[in-house]
């Protein structure tokens, strides 16, 4: 098929899904936003609070700390999704996109001029249609910048701890054709899938890609984060045009 050829949903094979950021949908948190990649919608809410982890009092580490928790909502997929609690354990991919979270946005953050306290990233969906780790840290550096400019308006921050901007979007290989911002139905039977996170100077924070029960080559595989560039730099302008009207 020609990449000029439609996906399901009427997109063309590089263009992003519809992305939008709504502020405020969490009122006691620092900061808030909910984050829509199309149909994937999560709410993306950061948290000061003024304390540090007990290992960075115990090795007496300066600065504070950045960390993250992702949960998807029961209701958020087609088949209600248990909660962690009820099944007494976190299972093994909540733990990996919330330590990707985490990272991804400590890559962005200069901790020590944080202060001793931590701030928390809650990022939770509210309906899944692929892409929601992307979406996930796509929104919750809004969400952080947000709190961050609330913060320095309080005098709680003496300066902007967040040294660049970040985002994340996925690519990959569906029917033989290089797709960007995989929604469920391309993700889930992806030749190739990749999830990469960089910052708003184009700097990459991680790159996350395996063949599933298939092989790519190193010229896919070039191709494929030329493709993720191209959304990233997007994503990057959505965020700062996002902002750039709510901190007026």
């Amino acid at each position: 098929m020609s990449s000029s050829a439609t996906r399901a949903d009427g997109r063309r094979d590089q263009q992003l899904r519809p992305v939008t950021f709504e502020a405020d949908i969490a009122p006691y948190a620092t900061g808030s936003v909910l984050v829509s990649f199309g149909r994937t919608r999560v709410i993306c809410a950061a948290t000061i609070e003024p304390n540090v982890p007990l290992w960075m009092k115990q090795q007496k580490v300066p600065g504070g700390w950045l960390t993250a928790e992702y949960s998807m909502l029961p209701y958020s997929t087609l088949e209600r999704k248990a909660r962690d609690i009820s099944r007494g354990k976190i299972d093994g991919r909540t733990v990996e996109i919330q330590r990707l979270i985490g990272r991804s946005l400590r890559a962005v953050i200069d901790l020590q001029k944080l202060g001793t306290n931590t701030l928390w990233l809650d990022c939770d969906v509210l309906q899944a249609d692929g892409g929601t780790r992307t979406a996930a840290i796509t929104g919750a550096y809004v969400a952080t910048r947000l709190a961050v400019q609330r913060l320095l308006d309080d005098k709680k921050l003496a300066e902007n701890p967040l040294t660049d901007s970040v985002a994340a979007v996925s690519v990959g290989v569906f029917g033989g054709r290089e797709l960007l911002d995989l929604a469920y139905v391309e993700d889930k039977d992806a030749e190739v899938d990749f999830n990469i996170v960089m910052t708003g100077r184009g700097q990459f924070v991680e790159v996350q890609g395996s063949g599933e029960e298939a092989t790519f080559s190193q010229a896919q595989l070039a191709s494929l984060i030329t493709l993720a560039q191209q959304g990233l730099k997007e994503l990057s302008g959505l965020q700062a045009t996002f902002l750039a009207k709510r901190l007026l």
